[in-house]
């Protein structure tokens, strides 16, 4: 047992929002969240510390500790603190649940002197989200693709890894993040429902690898089913972004951009009030760090 240890997760972006009817797809970027965790001789007394958003609520990064802590049958042994830093925004569907219980969840593992593998850490995580009361879907597909790196298209649902593929490297990301929050609980999952039939037609798309065509037909089906303003990936697209729509539940929006591109993008979406963040497509896996 160590006792103490640090890991990071990456981000990931929406290429099918699962909300709809249970299958989705995402791909992964380079934002990223560390989590620190130290054991401690208090068990069941576990508090969290959410360093880049302190006003944000801590029961996630919280609830997951207790998942490995109940994994390895410790629970009544230790207590934990834990500590995360992120350069992404919470809460306007840029994955940071997901990518905040990889982190911990890790952590918490390598704390432990322990090993998990891939997909148990990664169904840890989930369940972790599910105990929070942060996802309606468990968010299989984004807790993928932070984890794996590259595109994963999944079944939420059974929690299947139905595929998983490279992206090519001379293209961008460019997120456009409006300054309201926006909880994936709060989302009304019967009006989305409405939607699954084209939603399905998107994920069909991304199942062919053709995943800018799927990210950018759920992206307008999505902001039409929440309200969001569509003109923001419409933009994106018209100066020449290869896909763009909503990410996750909004209200933040993707756009995926050819480098040489990446100005003329930036550009159309500084039209739009709001902040915008560029990242690169990631292929690293989650991983525990010295």
């Amino acid at each position: 047992m160590k006792g103490q240890a640090s890991a990071v997760a990456h981000g990931a972006a929406t290429i099918v929002n699962a909300i709809a009817f249970g299958k989705g797809a995402a791909f992964g970027v380079d934002l990223w969240t560390k989590a620190e965790v130290k054991l401690t001789n208090e068990p069941t007394v576990i508090i969290g510390e959410i360093g880049s958003d302190p006003t944000e609520n801590k029961v996630l990064i919280e609830k997951t500790v207790a998942r490995v802590f109940n994994h390895f049958k410790v629970e009544k042994q230790f207590g934990a603190k834990i500590k995360t830093n992120s350069n992404i925004p919470i809460a306007r569907g840029l994955k940071s649940s997901s990518v905040a219980a990889n982190a911990v969840a890790l952590a918490t593992a390598a704390a432990l002197g322990q090993k998990l593998d891939d997909l148990t850490l990664v169904n840890l995580a989930v369940d972790a989200a599910f105990d929070a009361k942060v996802t309606v879907t468990g968010a299989f597909d984004d807790a993928c693709a932070s984890y794996f790196g590259g595109v994963v298209v999944t079944d939420n649902l059974e929690r299947k890894l139905v595929k998983r593929s490279t992206l090519p490297e001379d293209l961008a990301v460019l997120f456009h993040v409006p300054s309201q929050k926006a909880y994936t609980v709060d989302s009304d999952v019967k009006r989305l429902k409405t939607v699954a039939p084209l939603v399905k037609v998107a994920y069909e798309e991304a199942l062919k690898e053709n995943f800018w065509t799927a990210l950018s037909l759920n992206g307008i089906i999505y902001a039409s089913a929440l309200g969001f303003d569509a003109s923001v990936a419409l933009d994106a697209i018209n100066a020449g972004a290869v896909a763009a729509g909503l990410c996750g539940k909004g209200p933040a929006v993707t756009a995926v951009v050819p480098k040489e591109k990446i100005d003329h993008v930036k550009a159309a979406l500084q039209r739009h009030e709001g902040e915008i963040l560029q990242a690169r497509l990631n292929h690293q896996k989650a991983k525990a760090t010295p």
